[in-house]
């Protein structure tokens, strides 16, 4: 294997869900507020990184947050759990075909980079059958700096394949700003995907090596991935 391909989840994979509910139950449920959630700007970041954002910003001590945590996640996935069976998330245009396509490739590795707690990412991705598609990946559950979460999945992929990948043989696939910055910040090859809520003109403004505006043209994202 010669090339990591480590994808973001939600806007990027896939849409929609009962996610931002199941948080904000487990928030008012654990600390009694959820603070500015409403206005409050999720793109890019990891769970742990909104919760301090959202407390800290509602004046609650870093240390009552910290506290607070292992119980917030077991009741998020738990009401994640419950409600994605009715309300499961959406595949965006491309993606199936797409990961089949990569899994055909045998120089090929496929994983994951996003801001979601691990057991978070494997809700989403059991509900659309895509579970046990990525065999590793950096999660916000391993550090709540989004920069970090690139090389912690880089060695995860030498544990599980024994494949030590440069940085530059990686490509960080996302639709924020923030996905390409955690990939320059490692030194990985960046392509962004328009079906989030950031517009093309913006991502193109972050320097990623390609700008998509979704996975439907098959042979055209290849060669972004692939080139």
């Amino acid at each position: 294997m010669k090339t990591l391909i480590l994808f973001d989840i939600d806007g990027t994979l896939v849409r929609g869900g009962p996610a931002k509910v199941a948080f904000h139950t487990a928030m008012l449920e654990t600390f009694g507020t959820a603070g500015s959630i409403e206005s409050h700007d999720f793109s890019g970041k990891t769970d742990p990184q909104i919760v301090r954002e959202l407390l800290t910003d509602a004046g609650m001590e870093e240390a009552v947050v910290d506290a607070g945590l292992p119980e917030l996640w077991d009741r998020y996935i738990g009401g994640l759990e419950g409600r994605i069976v009715d309300n499961p998330m959406r595949l965006l245009p491309g993606v199936v075909d797409l990961l089949e396509a990569l899994e055909a490739e045998p120089d090929v590795a496929l994983g994951l980079v996003t801001g979601n707690i691990i057991r978070g990412a494997r809700v989403k991705l059991g509900s659309v059958g895509l579970a046990d598609r990525f065999e590793v990946g950096g999660y916000g559950s391993d550090h709540e700096i989004r920069e970090h979460l690139p090389a912690i999945a880089l060695d995860r992929a030498f544990e599980v394949w024994g494949v030590r990948f440069p940085a530059e043989s990686a490509v960080i696939v996302g639709d924020t700003p923030r996905d390409v910055e955690c990939g320059k910040h490692e030194g990985t090859r960046t392509v962004a995907v328009a079906t989030g809520r950031i517009p093309r003109s913006r991502l193109e403004t972050t320097g990623a090596d390609a700008v998509l505006d979704d996975f439907s043209d098959l042979a055209a994202v290849m060669d972004a991935l692939i080139p």
